[in-house]
C-alpha cells in the first residue's frame, strides 16, 4: 500500500494532546513482516519523540500548523463571551474538556482555555481542571507563536491580557 507523505523532514506538525512537533525523520520499519513508514516527531515543548505511522497519521489527527489567518480566528474564540461547556458537576465538565483537547482542533482547545480561565476567576479550579488549563495553554501558545511568528512569552501575555 503506497501512502503519499504529507510532511517532510523539518516540517512542523501538530499532534493532538501532545502539541507542536518537528518532523525530524521519516523511517521505514518492518513490523510483522510488513514495511511501514513512520514520521518521527520531536515535541517542541518537552523534546519527547513520537512515532506516527504515515498511513494513519491523518486519522490520528496529525495536521499542519494553522495559518496566520486561522491563528487570528483562534484569538477571536478566546475573546468570545460564549461558554462551551455548561455541564455540572466538575467531573462531567472535565470529561467534555478532555474530549475537546483530544480533538486536536485549535478552536476547541481555545474554548477550553477560555472557559477555564473564566471559571478560575469565579472560583478555585479542581486539580484536574488546573491541569487541563495548563495543557490547553501550552498546546495553544506554542502553535499560535509559530503561526504568528511571535515569541511564546509574547503570545502568553496577549492571552493573559484578554482575561484581565
Amino acid at each position: 500500500m503506497v501512502v503519499s507523505q504529507v510532511f517532510k523532514i523539518g516540517d512542523m506538525a501538530v499532534y493532538p494532546a501532545h502539541g507542536v512537533g518537528e518532523v525530524t525523520d521519516i523511517q521505514t520499519r518492518s513490523l510483522g513482516g510488513k514495511e511501514r513508514s513512520f514520521y518521527i516527531l520531536r515535541v517542541v515543548e518537552n523534546g519527547m519523540k513520537i512515532m506516527v505511522p504515515v498511513e494513519t497519521a491523518a486519522a490520528a489527527g496529525l495536521r499542519p500548523l494553522i495559518s496566520r489567518k486561522e491563528a487570528k480566528k483562534v484569538l477571536e474564540v478566546l475573546k468570545s463571551e460564549d461558554v462551551a461547556v455548561k455541564t455540572q458537576p466538575w467531573n462531567r465538565r472535565y470529561r467534555e474538556y478532555m474530549e475537546m483537547l483530544k480533538s486536536g482542533s485549535p478552536f476547541e482547545v481555545a474554548k477550553v482555555l477560555r472557559d477555564l480561565f473564566r471559571l478560575k476567576s469565579d472560583k478555585d479550579l479542581s486539580f484536574g481542571e488546573r491541569r487541563l488549563l495548563d495543557t490547553a495553554r501550552s498546546l495553544l501558545v506554542t502553535e499560535l507563536a509559530l503561526s504568528l511568528g511571535k515569541k511564546e512569552e509574547s503570545v502568553e501575555k496577549d492571552i493573559q491580557v484578554l482575561f484581565e
